[in-house]
């Protein structure tokens, strides 16, 4: 039996936009830019280098959020979350079902610290949390 599925378009793009911006502040100098360039041992000369392919890396990583938000909109409709708390509890689960899990490899597989594992992981709660907001109560 298929669900129909009503998905507000202006919604997922705004709460898209809202988890880039969360991306930058907690990425910035401003709070954990500095911890997380020595938690992933990325130099100065490091990020002068990346400058140069800044537009196609804000450019494919704000379509992958924007690609997180449709689908968390999914989920908040098969929900029917319609408050801001019951769409944070849908981020919630998403976070700990597909992010925290799937992340958690980095400290497994590749011998990353796990302070950088907390650090990614609570930056895409933090998102999910406020994504889910909006979208379910944004009629």
């Amino acid at each position: 039996m298929a669900v129909e599925v009503s998905i507000n378009y202006m919604a997922v793009l705004v709460a898209a936009i809202a988890a880039f911006v969360v991306g930058g502040l907690w990425y910035s100098p401003l709070l954990f830019g500095k911890i997380w360039m020595k938690l992933s041992k990325v130099q100065e000369s490091d990020m002068k280098k990346m400058k140069k392919t800044m537009v196609a890396s804000y450019i494919l990583g704000f379509v992958t959020t924007l690609i997180m938000s449709y689908v968390l909109a999914n989920i908040v409709d098969y929900t029917e979350s319609t408050t801001a708390a019951a769409g944070a509890t849908a981020g919630f689960w998403a976070w700990l079902g597909f992010v925290a899990t799937v992340q958690v490899g980095a400290v497994l597989w590749e011998n990353k610290p796990f302070k950088l594992f907390a650090l990614n992981t609570l930056h895409s709660l933090v998102a999910l949390l406020i994504m889910g907001s909006i979208l379910a109560t944004w009629a």
